[in-house]
């Protein structure tokens, strides 16, 4: 109760066009609101651009706000970010992985150029630590259980906008349904069906054994052979890293449109077209998966330079996918340094 009254005094003074009183309701929300835009949009520089507009939005309209009402000023911000973000969606097009875009690469042919295509980023570990509601309400909790794996992001693209929205605030943040339906400005039937037909595709499009989303972090199993996935990878030890990897492992490298399908076609292409130098490998966490920060030293160069943030799905002990995101930009994104000298 004294939260609420603390939060209410507050609104007020935001209402009567208290500028500090209005960043302190809204900068308590920023992380989980950008979580919740990456979400919908699969990129890091829309999600903060959504996250920008969601607190215009509130600014211009928070005379409108009751705190009294069906909405916490919480979940008036998620209606207003989704909203937003569903003005992007309806200007872009969805973001897509390579499986999406190519069919599986020969291992024998060499790679070609990167393309010019909205690609899914990959969403650094560091933004959903510690993410947390001060509001006492079921869906405050959300943001502790959500995964955000990349399996998932992709699969979620291919849904509709409207029914994309349904399902994270239906399923992820758990709202009922009228005020999904309240959110999305349509009737509860309407959105109760965007909700299911969402919900089937994802079952077709999401990989065997991926239907409950709850681990946020990687467990201590693939900690363990995330490790000796790097240490491998550092001595160039292809059959260790053959080893490692399930017989139907895919490995994708966005920007190109580019992927193997299975481990033997990956080894092929690793032997044949592999960039000479040393690498250098940083553990970090990328969508709640175990991930790299893979640097390249190459021959005769005296530091080691970004080269790719590789993602990696373990399934039974063994790597079932890997996606290295090739975009330099991303190890700003992760927090990483440009250059490593040893």
């Amino acid at each position: 109760m004294a939260g609420h009254t603390s939060e209410a005094r507050i609104v007020a003074a935001a209402r009567a066009g208290d500028e500090a009183a209005f960043a302190r309701l809204v900068e308590r929300y920023r992380r989980e609101l950008h979580v919740h835009s990456y979400r919908m949009l699969g990129s890091l520089e829309d999600a903060e651009d959504a996250v920008q507009e969601t607190f215009l939005r509130a600014w211009r309209h928070r005379a409108g706000f009751r705190i009294e009402g069906r909405w916490s000023f919480r979940a008036w911000l998620y209606r207003i970010a989704t909203n937003a973000c569903l003005d992007v969606l309806a200007r872009r097009p969805r973001r897509f992985l390579p499986y999406d875009v190519a069919p599986p690469a020969d291992p024998t042919v060499p790679p070609g150029a990167a393309v010019d295509v909205p690609w899914l980023d990959p969403y650094p570990g560091h933004l959903v630590e510690d993410v947390a509601s001060p509001d006492p309400e079921p869906d405050a909790v959300a943001i502790g259980r959500e995964t955000i794996e990349l399996a998932f992001l992709a699969a979620i693209q291919h849904l509709p906008p409207r029914q994309r929205a349904a399902l994270l605030l239906r399923d992820v943040l758990g709202w009922p349904a009228r005020d999904v339906a309240a959110a999305l400005e349509t009737t509860i039937a309407a959105a109760n069906s965007a909700l299911q037909r969402g919900r089937a595709t994802l079952r077709k499009r999401l990989p065997k054994r991926r239907v409950e989303w709850t681990a946020p972090q990687p467990t201590e199993e693939e900690r363990a052979i995330l490790r000796r996935y790097m240490e491998a990878q550092e001595r160039r030890d292809a059959d260790t890293v053959t080893a490692l990897l399930r017989e139907d492992a895919r490995v994708a490298f966005p920007p190109m449109p580019l992927w193997y399908a299975g481990r033997d076609a990956f080894r092929t292409a690793s032997d044949e077209f592999a960039l000479p130098g040393d690498y250098r490998m940083v553990p970090i966490v990328a969508n709640g998966q175990p991930a790299i920060a893979a640097y390249l030293r190459p021959p005769d160069a005296s530091a080691y330079r970004p080269l790719v943030i590789e993602v990696l799905r373990i399934e039974d002990g063994r790597i079932a996918e890997i996606i290295d995101f090739g975009d330099e930009r991303l190890f700003a994104a992760f927090g990483l340094p440009l250059t490593l000298d040893r």
